[in-house]
């Protein structure tokens, strides 16, 4: 991930979260202060799925990342538009926003951005998504995110 997609002005963020805080405006939504930052998580997901499939395998047999493509995902407090990684056989299948899926799970987006900043452990956050969503993100998934230069 460039460090464009990882910089975030915290200031900016901090006082647009607690201005909507006051008025009783969504956090999530696509003006929320956080979407931009769930945008980036969810992103980073994708990549580090992606990063995940193009295995020695797949790159052996000819399959190569072939660009992003935008899609809007439904969250409980507005939609966001989200870069997806593709691969050139289209066998690559996302876990946490699936094909063809445009609606996040219901306060989904919450309970991630909310478990990461309680700093629970990668394992203990992939444990919970699968037992309560029926998603599974691996470990090495999440690893791989922060891994990344996620904030």
């Amino acid at each position: 991930m460039s460090n464009n997609e990882t910089d975030f002005d915290f200031t900016s963020m901090k006082d647009k979260a607690l201005e909507q805080l006051r008025s009783g405006k969504s956090l999530y939504g696509k003006d929320g202060a956080f979407a931009p930052l769930l945008k980036s998580f969810l992103e980073a997901a994708l990549e580090a799925e992606m990063e995940s499939h193009m295995d020695d395998f797949e790159r052996s047999s000819g399959n190569r990342r072939n660009g992003k493509s935008t899609k809007p995902i439904r969250t409980s407090d507005g939609t966001i538009d989200i870069s997806t990684p593709r691969d050139r056989r289209s066998s690559f299948e996302p876990q946490l926003v699936k094909k063809r899926e445009t609606i996040l799970a219901e306060s989904l987006e919450k309970k991630i951005l909310g478990m990461y900043g309680l700093c629970m452990s990668l394992r203990d956050i992939s444990n919970h998504l699968k037992e309560m969503y029926d998603t599974e993100i691996s470990h090495s998934t999440l690893s791989s995110i922060t891994d990344k230069d996620y904030p």
